[in-house]
């Protein structure tokens, strides 16, 4: 069975330890969920638009000697305050879903049927 997950927090909590390109942040989610969060491209990208158009995150051309120039994600204070929002929402989900999941089976109480003088010595036998 899958569960939905919530894609843009995760995102925005693999910009939390600091900048990244995508390459970085699919590596960010997929190393710290070993392999259970796997996003492509085809995901990500419109995803962090969408973020930057909600001002939770800012893009930036980063320019290098070594290869061409990668756009790496900021996280920004708005995005800061997403991601708590997102944060409390899972926690009550998840704590809500573990109740339910992981509750235990009352126990019951056994029962017994007592049949009076079949032992000798004891007097008589429990059945259940």
């Amino acid at each position: 069975m899958a569960f939905k997950t919530d894609p843009e927090a995760l995102v925005l909590g693999a910009l939390v330890a600091g900048p990244q390109h995508g390459y970085g942040i699919v590596k960010t989610l997929r190393d710290g969920s070993s392999g259970l969060f796997n996003m492509n491209e085809g995901q990500l990208y419109p995803l962090l638009h969408k973020m930057q158009k909600h001002g939770w995150i800012k893009g930036e051309w980063e320019t290098s000697e070594s290869g061409p120039a990668r756009k790496t994600y900021v996280l920004l204070e708005e995005g800061r305050k997403e991601l708590e929002r997102h944060k409390a929402h899972w926690l009550k989900f998840s704590s809500a879903v573990g109740g339910l999941l992981l509750a235990e089976e009352p126990k019951r109480e056994e029962s017994t049927t007592r049949i009076p003088g079949l032992l000798p010595n004891k007097g008589e036998v429990t059945c259940g």
